[in-house]
């Protein structure tokens, strides 16, 4: 249900681009809030959700380099300060990468819905500085660079009133990187928009294709069992995994809504080999009527549950085993509890707690 609000209010969302967790977040505010208006770094009309192109977007200066926009990472908090948000009540970042560094005025409330404190500043540092910096004098170089954004980054966290974090599990990475107690709001997900067909001999894995995502590793097993995997998603990893993959592993792109869902219905089951933040995918699957094999650290602890089977560490050969421990169950899997266990992450769970967090009474239609 969609609210019209006496206060003028602006949405961030660090960079839309394509249409994964961060935007379907930003798309489910749009419909709470239909009178806000959207701040990006970088904007492609073409990848995004209609709803989202229905809004009016501000890109920032630097929109003509969003082909690298990677690249870009130190000019982002002049990008972000530049917006002028000075006649705006409610300010909504949405925050994976930077957002959340938007100027506001004092009398602006600024609410952030928070993935993940920035994983290649933070957590994944080291890796990430090693991908895009192959050589050591770019790495030199960059070092310096990244412990500059990363004070930066600390600092901006004062700008926020609320943090409200996507799971546990993030809320936990919030107070260990900025010492901000955060409220916990699980993303939304179009549980009902998602239906099951039998399983047909193929396992599915969706993600973005960068390296914290171990997509090597599910590749490398899924070539050497024979098993069939079909990998939706793209990334700077795309060339360099179809050239590890062998002919039971099929790489599909980027693919329609309705195109994933079916791939959805017809899985054995989604695989995750990575650590993630919460875990949509999971989620999909399960409204699916589809088990999740994953690894069981971070978001998976609290999406996957019972759905699915867990393992311990990363690594090629401890996903392979969870494989076989999967096939040895995977007729106890009922589809109908499966899909309860998805309902609690549902876009109406998620309008409906937000809603509460930013609605002031005698502020809706």
């Amino acid at each position: 249900m969609a609210y019209h609000f006496c206060l003028r209010i602006a949405i961030v969302h660090y960079w839309l681009l394509t249409m994964r967790g961060g935007e379907k977040v930003v798309e489910s505010l749009c419909r709470l809030l239909p009178e806000a208006d959207l701040f990006t770094l970088f904007y492609e009309p073409e990848r995004v959700s209609e709803v989202i192109r229905s809004r009016r977007v501000t890109a920032s200066f630097l929109n003509p380099l969003r082909r690298w926009h990677r690249w870009t990472l130190p000019l982002m908090p002049v990008a972000l300060e530049q917006f002028d948000l000075r006649g705006y009540d409610l300010v909504i970042s949405s925050e994976s990468g930077p957002a959340k560094g938007v100027l506001t005025s004092s009398r602006t409330r600024h609410v952030c819905y928070c993935h993940t404190p920035m994983r290649y500043l933070w957590e994944l540092n080291q890796d990430y500085l090693h991908d895009w910096t192959r050589s050591r004098l770019r790495r030199a170089v960059m070092a310096p660079v990244a412990t500059w954004l990363r004070q930066w980054d600390y600092a901006t966290a004062a700008r926020v009133d609320t943090f409200v974090a996507n799971s546990e599990n993030v809320k936990r990475r919030i107070w260990k990187t900025y010492r901000r107690e955060a409220e916990v709001v699980y993303p939304p997900v179009a549980v009902e928009s998602f239906y099951g067909k039998p399983a047909e001999d193929y396992y599915l894995a969706v993600s973005e294709l960068v390296p914290y995502k171990r997509m090597d590793e599910a590749v490398a097993s899924f070539r050497r069992s024979g098993r069939r995997l079909k990998v939706v998603g793209e990334g700077p990893e795309y060339r360099r995994l179809r050239g590890l993959a062998g002919g039971s592993v099929e790489f599909l792109g980027r693919v329609t809504e309705e195109e994933l869902r079916d791939l959805y219905a017809r899985c054995r089951a989604l695989v995750m080999p990575g650590e993630e933040d919460f875990g949509m995918t999971a989620v999909d699957a399960l409204a699916s009527g589809k088990p999740v094999v994953a690894l069981g650290r971070g978001g998976a602890l609290e999406t996957v549950a019972s759905g699915g089977v867990l393992y311990d560490a990363p690594g090629e050969a401890n996903l392979t085993a969870a494989m076989a421990r999967f096939e040895a169950v995977e007729a106890r899997f009922e589809p109908e509890e499966l899909r309860r266990l998805a309902a609690p992450f549902s876009a109406e769970e998620f309008e409906g707690k937000m809603r509460e967090m930013l609605l002031p009474s005698g502020c809706s239609a």
